[in-house]
């Protein structure tokens, strides 16, 4: 898609930051409304060509495989982006969902630590009320 018709979709200009490699990040948070529009429809970004003015989005292809112990969830970082993604909320939406910090949904995303046993089981039951499990 060229960035002349997403201006044309937008019905205003891109702003001047869609210059820059960051504005089309992926990224799930607040302050990136962009971001959350293409990630909420269902696709990602996969390249820009700024010489050319284009971007391509591609459908949004969560990878994962469920870990287990019996029928528990092993909540590894994967696990938990994809129960997120599932419910297709933001780091802070689903830190507020299960009483949390926003920062501690990123840590566990990026592998830093893993969520203690009570919270585990928390997400456990989450998962199974959103049909995610199964």
């Amino acid at each position: 898609m060229t960035f002349a018709e997403i201006e044309h979709i937008l019905q205003k200009p891109l702003p001047t930051s869609a210059s820059q490699q960051a504005w089309w990040s992926n990224r799930d948070s607040d302050s990136a409304l962009q971001a959350r529009a293409w990630i909420q429809a269902g696709y990602e970004v996969k390249s820009v060509d700024f010489e050319g003015q284009a971007v391509t989005f591609e459908p949004f292809q969560a990878e994962y495989s469920l870990q287990r112990t019996g029928d528990a969830i092993l909540w590894n970082q994967s696990a938990i982006r994809a129960l997120r993604k599932h419910m297709s909320l933001t780091q802070a939406k689903f830190a507020e969902e299960i009483g949390v910090r926003r920062q501690t949904v990123s840590e566990w995303e990026n592998g830093l630590y893993e969520p203690d046993r009570s919270t585990a089981k928390h997400l456990g039951l989450l998962a199974k009320q959103q049909g995610f499990d199964s």
